[in-house]
């Protein structure tokens, strides 16, 4: 259906113009002030005459909606403002990474390695007591174990030290929520709708109805 859009109501709102008239129209069987909608007039005539009166019903809450426009801008530049900051930020460069998989690499590969040995040399050593080589092995073995446990001690270091030097960083970055943008942006936006609904399209249906009621009602 065709709606006459007011100058200053933007198309982005006029869904939310439309829901409110549609939600005022569906209480108006409870509504003593609106008594003949549904039965002098249809909901959907009503509806019509509504929209089709857009540019007179929304100028009753001008002022608010200018209002609540100027703070939803507001509330757009500013964080539009925020958006390249966080986007200008330095990423990780490779080295960190390069240093993450060997730091996670080194310790299984050690780790296996000293299985490795250790296992060929017991083998070794329990068949052939008196050859070299698998103490050899052995003491290989001992050596890429120890190489393990010092590099997972180091990966453990190293995780614990990115933790801390992250978690400042991402408080200091993100910061508490900014409260006073959204709170505006609510109350705005909700003085708008109460003023569209209370001086804009209640009065609007009203005096349609009393215009359409029998002469001497």
């Amino acid at each position: 259906m065709h709606m006459n859009v007011a100058p200053h109501l933007l198309t982005e709102d006029r869904a939310e113009y439309e829901r409110i008239l549609d939600d005022a129209l569906s209480t108006a069987h409870a509504r003593p002030d609106l008594a003949g909608a549904g039965t002098r007039l249809s909901l959907a005539q009503l509806r019509s005459l509504t929209l089709n009166a857009t540019t007179l019903v929304t100028s009753a809450a001008a002022s608010e909606y200018d209002h609540f426009v100027k703070v939803r801008e507001q509330h757009r530049a500013a964080l539009g403002t925020r958006t390249p900051a966080s986007q200008d930020r330095p990423g990780p460069g490779p080295g960190p990474g390069v240093v993450a998989i060997l730091t996670v690499m080194v310790p299984v590969l050690a780790g296996a390695a000293a299985v490795i040995f250790l296992l060929v040399g017991a083998v070794l050593h329990a068949v052939a007591p008196t050859v070299a080589f698998g103490a050899t092995l052995l003491t290989a073995g001992l050596v890429f174990g120890s190489v393990a446990a010092a590099g997972l001690l180091g990966a453990a270091a190293g995780l614990l030290v990115t933790a801390l030097r992250n978690s400042p960083a991402e408080v200091s970055r993100g910061g508490p929520p900014a409260p006073a943008p959204d709170d505006e942006l609510s109350r705005a936006r909700e003085a708008w709708r109460r003023a569209l609904l209370e001086r804009g399209i209640m009065p609007f249906l009203r005096d349609v109805l009393a215009a359409t009621a029998p002469p001497g009602t």
